[in-house]
């Protein structure tokens, strides 16, 4: 069975090619482009093995998502690493505090992502 990972992010074309970069390469991927429409799908049952968001979004960042996520029954411990062209220091220390596994500074090579998630998803 295929892993799932939960993409987040406001740009569609970011969107895409993750979309298709990840599926490339064996995983399920479904799609939220907001912090708020990413829990709207996990309460509604989706169960992905791991998250990827992006921190700069309309309605609810990923930064207050990852809070939120980290607080819903179950998933306290599913990776989450954020896609971000943030990489401030104090930005990325917050990430880490909320719950985030791991930080990625866009623009990142598709193959490179896929390094980081078999690293983070065992089994992957």
């Amino acid at each position: 069975m295929a892993m799932k990972i939960l993409v987040v992010d406001d740009s569609v074309t970011m969107v895409l090619n993750l979309k298709t970069t990840l599926t490339m390469n064996g995983f399920e991927v479904e799609t939220a482009n907001n912090g708020q429409a990413a829990l709207d799908k996990l309460k509604s049952g989706i169960k992905p093995n791991l998250i990827v968001t992006d921190v700069n979004m309309p309605v609810m960042g990923g930064l207050e998502m990852i809070g939120k996520v980290r607080a819903l029954p179950g998933f306290r411990f599913i990776p989450i690493l954020t896609l971000t062209t943030e990489s401030e220091a104090a930005k990325r220390d917050e990430g880490k505090r909320l719950g985030a596994t791991g930080w990625l500074v866009k623009p990142v090579a598709g193959n490179d992502l896929v390094k980081v998630i078999k690293q983070v998803l065992p089994g992957a």
